[in-house]
């Protein structure tokens, strides 16, 4: 299976709440694990409520996705990043 790691700085207020549906709503369509690492804390990118506890304030954060349909993954979950305003790059 392949692993994919991607790199995203900034947060989102409160009023983003339709960037955290519509990432959970994508993520959700996809069999591949996706998770978003926060320091030493990992959120289910599925999970909006843990979406909402985590993505505040100016950290910055990794996505990590690894599966059997992680390239398809990783291409719509940049799109939604991108479509929200939200930095977001490969990591190296």
């Amino acid at each position: 299976m392949k692993s994919e790691r991607i790199i995203f700085h900034g947060g989102i207020d409160m009023s983003g709440h339709a960037a955290i549906a519509e990432l959970a709503q994508t993520a959700s369509k996809f069999s591949s694990s996706i998770v978003l690492q926060a320091e030493n804390k990992y959120i289910d990118v599925k999970s909006i409520l843990g979406l909402f506890t985590t993505l505040v304030g100016g950290k910055t954060y990794e996505l990590h996705i690894h599966g059997p349909d992680a390239e398809q993954a990783k291409a719509e979950m940049l799109a939604v990043f991108a479509k929200h305003n939200l930095d977001v790059r490969l990591a190296e």
